[in-house]
Formats: C-alpha cells, structure tokens, sequence
C-alpha cells in the first residue's frame, strides 16, 4: 500500500524552487551590472549629480589715444522663464511688459506653452528694472548676470568700432576685426550638486580669461568735430553722404575717419546696414583730379619733365573716339607743368600722361598703393580699381590721368597724399595703438618718390590753394597744400551719370612741416557739384580746428610778421 504524499510539503517544495530561482536572477542581474555596465551606470550617475556652469569673460574695453572709453562692458541682467512653473502666465507677461518693456502679448503667448520648460523674457535687461521684477516673487522666473556691450560717446567713431551682438560677439568694425582679443576666453565649473540643486562640491574649475583692453590711434574729440563738420556740409549741399579721413603722415597714425549720416552704435539693430559701412576703407568713388598727382609724380620722378617746362595747350583734346576738354572754357594757354596741376587741367594732364605712356602711368599708380589694400586691419578693406595697360583701350589715357575710369578708398587716396606730405614716404594707415599696453606692430614703410621730388611736388600743391582751385581751402595762419577733385559718378550701364558727382578736397598742413593730412569727400552734392566749392571749406574747417587743438605753431606769411 503506497504512501499518499503530504500537500502541504508539496507547496512548500515548490515555494522554495521559485525562491531559489528569484534569487539566481536577482544574483545574475546584480553580478551582470557590477561587472558589464558598472562604468556606464557610474557615468549617468555622475552626471545626474553633476552640472557646468560657464564664466564668461569680461570683453575688453576700447580706447582712444587719450584713454577716452570708446567701447565698454557693462552689467546686464537676463531673465527667462519656464512656462511649467509659471502659475499665472498673464499676470507675470504684464509685470514684464511694464518694468522691462518687452511685448507683454508676444511673451504671454510663450508662457502659455507648457511644453517648452525655458523662455528668454530679456536678453541682458537693466539690473535695477529686472531687480524691481525679481522683488516680486512671481513663479516661474529666473535670473541671472550677462555683460552687455555699451558705447558710452553715442554715434563717435560709431563706424569705426562697429558694435557687438547680443552674444558679446563682433559683428562688424574693429568689434569684429579684433573680436578674439576683446572677447577673451570663457571659464567654467563642474559643480556635484544635491536633489534640490545646492552645490555640494566643485569638481574642476577652469578661470575665465577676461579680454584684452585695445587702445585706438583715434583722438575722440578730432573725430566728433570731423563729424560735426561733414553732417554741416551734407545739410548745406543736400548731398547723399560725406567722408572724412585725417592722417598723422609722419606715423600712418589714423586721427579720425568719419562718415555722414551717421549712427548710434548701442542702437545698431534698427540701423539699415547700408548707414554702418565705414566708407572710408569699404567703398570706392572715381576721384577725379585729385588723382592728377600721380600723373604728376610720374612725369617728373621719371625726369620727362620739370615743375616748370612748358606745353601749349588747347582748351580740348581728341583721345581716340573722345574729345576731352578743361572744365572752364578758354582759350589756347600755355601752362607749366605746376600751372597744369594749380588749375587742374584736364587736357595739360592727358598731355603729360602721353608722354609717361601707359605702363609706365600704371607702373606709378601701383607704386602709391592703388589696386591694393593698405592693411590698415579694417574687415572689408576694398583694394579700389585700377586696370592694366594691356586692358586699355584706345581713350584710356585720356580718362585714367583725370580720375575716371579708376576707382580708390578715401583712406587709399589720403594715404597717397600722405607719401608726399612724408617726403615721399609712403607709411601704412592704422587704426591700433596698444593692445592690453603692448605697442601694436609698427606700420610698414616704403619710399615712393625721391625727397626731392615730393618737395617739388608739395611747392606745385601749395599753388592750387594760392591761386589756383582750392582757395576755400585756406587756413588763416597757415600753409595748405592740396588738391580739388571733381567726377561724374558711373552708372549701372557703365556710362556716367548726368547730375550726379563726388566733390572732394585732400591736403595738407602746415605745408612746410606737414602733421596732418585732411581728406573730405562729399557724395553727390546739389546747388555745387565743385570740389573747391563744397569740399575745400569743409576741409578748412577740420584742419583748422585740429592745427589749433594739437597746438600746432602757425607757418604761414602772416604768422611771421
């Protein structure tokens, strides 16, 4: 008779071979996460801890050459938002609107959104008005400090600095040329933090490194009064727009580099791009006779003529299928070579620029810099135009000696006038003095013209204030050497424009010891189109005003007696 087996030890049999099995799992798993994913399990672990919070840098600070602040950081504050934890999205668009002056509708639209868990409500706002939102106490809001980029002299030099986004970063000017030095090197932190977010150690830091503070060979109150000077000519003359440049041309050191109408940088989001350029360095014009210099200095560097050999010249002359004729009718002359440049001749230039020749003109033209940048470090820089002799035709030779057919910056051209005023030293424009108290890279220098040849040259400019087309150009007290230019703008259908016209003056001062070059450029004015009508006065002006604030001892007849 066989023994019936008990229940009750069946199930408890059966009770412990699940266990058994439970526990093998349990021990396979636990054995399989230490030894397989120890490493990766660690690693979340650590990062679930652990947050980096970036320094940022402080942007260094720009100056002019007088330590005058140009460009700063200031303090900001940037408040955001996440829409999960607003209570009341109206109420805190509302307090937002009204303190810190954003779209109170557009941001109640973003806080409504309970899926986004981040919202910018102002990107670096005024400390004391987000501070007076922070007292609030409103759900949802967080805040936290940013730098912001200011500039504290409004619309100086506003062409020249360019202006920083709101990422701190150059976007344009000498923001963006030298946008590494200025910004620095962000640092950061890797913090172990607790479930409620409090630091509990910090891991690794890595300092920010602050950028460096750049020093400008501008002079501030010289660029104002340029400025000043060029929206009084714009106004005067009705004119499109107005250019400034003034040299030291002893050092390349750039004093100012204006442009009308103007712009304020701290407001450069609502400014058209086309009023930021600096068109000093970035656009080029047809400069008319001021280019008769070159012309000039070849004849006479080459020996083919001296300041006082003389040409009979009619009032008009055929070059190929043009006739070309002076600006004022006259009759047949005969002119100097010094009396062809005083009275800007256009025939006495074309005549000089035959017996030079093409490749030799072209030879000249390269030599003061024309076709290439100056590396003055300006984003943008234009190289002008200039073409070669074996792309000219057959009236080339008449339109290149007078300034047409050639384009150039103003920096370009005041530079070429530099080289004269410099003993026939050509010294390379710049816009940088000291970087964080290092001199910056010394210009590069390269004779041009024999000294002897630039004195000629100087003497022959001299004449065109005294008696010849630039006599609104004078400077009481003072010697001025310069030139007028006066040129029909191209049009788009490579013909010239009737009506429209560039009007310009460069020159220098005291003529005897030059310190500064002064170069005015006006864009299509209207009641004048003249250069010694609407540029040389302007030109007066700005050389008049800085001979007397850089202290600057008279030379001229009436300052000896």
């Amino acid at each position: 008779m066989r023994r019936r087996r008990n229940p009750v030890n069946r199930r408890l049999r059966l009770l412990l071979m699940f266990l058994v099995a439970g526990f093998a799992v349990l021990l396979g798993r636990a054995a399989w996460l230490q030894a397989v994913q120890a490493g990766s399990l660690s690693s979340l672990a650590t990062k679930q801890h652990r947050a980096t919070v970036v320094l940022p840098a402080s942007r260094g600070t720009i100056f002019d050459r007088t330590g005058v602040q140009l460009a700063i950081g200031e303090q900001a504050t940037t408040v955001y938002a996440d829409p999960r934890q607003v209570r009341d999205p109206r109420a805190v668009a509302a307090a937002a609107g009204r303190l810190l002056g954003v779209d109170a509708n557009v941001l109640f639209d973003q806080l409504s959104n309970r899926k986004a868990s981040f919202v910018y409500v102002a990107r670096k706002a005024d400390p004391a008005k987000a501070d007076r939102l922070a007292k609030l106490n409103l759900a949802g809001l967080g805040f936290y400090p940013e730098e912001r980029r200011f500039y504290p002299q409004g619309s100086v030099a506003s062409h020249i600095l360019g202006y920083a986004g709101l990422d701190n970063r150059g976007l344009s000017g000498l923001e963006l040329q030298f946008d590494k030095t200025l910004a620095g090197r962000a640092g950061g932190e890797t913090r172990t933090i607790d479930a409620l977010g409090h630091v509990l150690d910090v891991v690794h830091a890595r300092p920010a490194v602050d950028g460096q503070n750049v020093r400008l060979t501008i002079d501030h109150t010289i660029q104002a009064n340029a400025e000043a000077v060029l929206r009084q000519t714009i106004t005067k003359w009705r004119a499109k727009g107005a250019t400034a440049v003034v040299l030291d041309p002893r050092s390349g050191d750039v004093l100012a580099m204006a442009n009308a109408p103007g712009f304020d940088a701290n407001n450069f989001g609502s400014t058209p791009s086309a009023v930021t350029r600096n068109r000093a360095v970035t656009d080029v014009y047809e400069p008319g006779s001021t280019f008769k210099l070159v012309t000039v200095a070849g004849v006479l560097s080459d020996r083919i003529v001296t300041p006082r050999t003389t040409f009979t010249l009619p009032y008009s002359i055929h070059v190929a299928d043009r006739v070309i004729h002076d600006a004022e009718t006259r009759g047949t002359e005969t002119m100097s070579v010094a009396r062809i440049l005083a009275q800007s001749s256009n025939v006495g230039a074309i005549t000089l620029a035959e017996k030079l020749g093409p490749t030799r003109l072209y030879k000249w033209m390269r030599r003061f810099g024309f076709g290439s940048t100056t590396g003055i470090a300006f984003p943008g820089e234009s190289r002008g135009f200039v073409l070669r002799p074996d792309e000219w035709s057959g009236s080339t030779i008449g339109n290149v000696p007078i300034g047409q057919g050639v384009a150039v910056t103003p920096v370009q051209m005041a530079t070429a006038y530099a080289t004269i005023a410099h003993r026939g030293v050509l010294v390379q424009p710049h816009l940088i003095e000291r970087i964080d108290g290092h001199r910056a890279a010394r210009p590069k220098k390269r004779r041009v013209l024999r000294r002897a040849i630039a004195a000629e040259l100087n003497a022959m400019l001299q004449n065109v204030v005294r008696e010849g087309t630039g006599t609104l150009a004078a400077v009481p007290g003072y010697r001025v050497a310069g030139k007028t230019g006066t040129a029909q703008k191209p049009d788009e259908q490579g013909g010239y424009s009737g009506g429209r016209y560039v009007a310009s003056f460069v020159g220098m001062v005291p003529a005897s010891r030059p310190r500064l070059v002064v170069l005015v450029m006006v864009d299509e004015p209207h009641g004048a189109i003249w250069g010694g009508v609407v540029a040389a006065p302007a030109f007066a002006q700005i050389a008049a005003y800085d001979l007397q604030y850089l202290e600057v001892p008279p030379d001229g007849v009436e300052a000896v007696h």
